[in-house]
């Protein structure tokens, strides 16, 4: 499906289209600092990331608006909606002024029990290599991306270089605990689980063609309800 219009996404820079995600360029303004540039994922599920390439080998990949905003330095910080801007006909235009917020604004009406759009909320996991024993991170927004996870967690020798939706390598240097500890949670970034963001199963990260034991009780005691 289309997430947005033509007309809604007409002229903005960076602009690519993935299924379930829409990408820009964005950036936030410094007084001081000048600004910093990166690049904002919009999510289907009405998250936000904001990818920094404020300068040359930042690493900053997976930062929330707010984060991104403190990141660049910005004075006035916790109006993100208004100072993150997107290039707009080459014009800068603050995120409240576009279209790129109808479905995070959507999903702050989610249901008490975490879900949105009667799809539950997945925080981010890691899978450990069975080569380098890094930790990688795997990001559950959509459900290719958990069965990309749900088949690493089942491959014993799973390897840094299995993983599809990043190119890493072995020689590539781990997230930071720091990094590790900020897992997407909704409710609160450096959450360590909770009913918002851990999933027991739901038919975005359970499959009806796997045999493993765990989708097939999914899948059985769906069919009974």
């Amino acid at each position: 499906m289309e997430m947005f219009s033509g007309e809604e996404l007409n002229g903005m820079s960076g602009l690519k289209q993935e299924g379930e995600c829409v990408e820009v360029t964005c950036g936030c303004t410094s007084h001081r600092y000048g600004d910093a540039v990166g690049t904002l994922r919009v999510f289907l599920s009405g998250d936000l990331r904001v990818s920094c390439q404020c300068i040359p080998g930042c690493n900053e990949d997976n930062l929330t608006p707010a984060a991104f905003e403190k990141h660049s330095g910005r004075e006035t910080a916790g109006k993100w909606k208004n100072t993150i801007w997107v290039m707009v006909q080459g014009e800068k235009t603050p995120l409240a002024k576009t279209s790129l917020l109808k479905y995070y604004n959507k999903s702050q009406k989610r249901s008490p029990n975490g879900s949105h759009h009667g799809r539950q909320y997945h925080r981010d996991e890691f899978v450990q290599c069975s080569s380098c024993n890094k930790e990688r991170r795997f990001r559950l927004r959509t459900k290719e991306e958990c069965r990309v996870y749900h088949d690493a967690v089942a491959n014993r020798n799973w390897q840094c270089s299995d993983l599809t939706f990043d190119k890493i390598t072995c020689e590539d240097e781990e997230e930071r605990a720091s990094r590790k500890a900020l897992r997407s949670c909704l409710r609160s970034p450096s959450c360590k689980g909770c009913t918002k963001c851990v999933c027991f199963g739901c038919s975005t990260c359970r499959f009806s063609d796997c045999s493993c034991q765990t989708c097939v009780d999914f899948t059985h005691n769906n069919a009974a309800n």
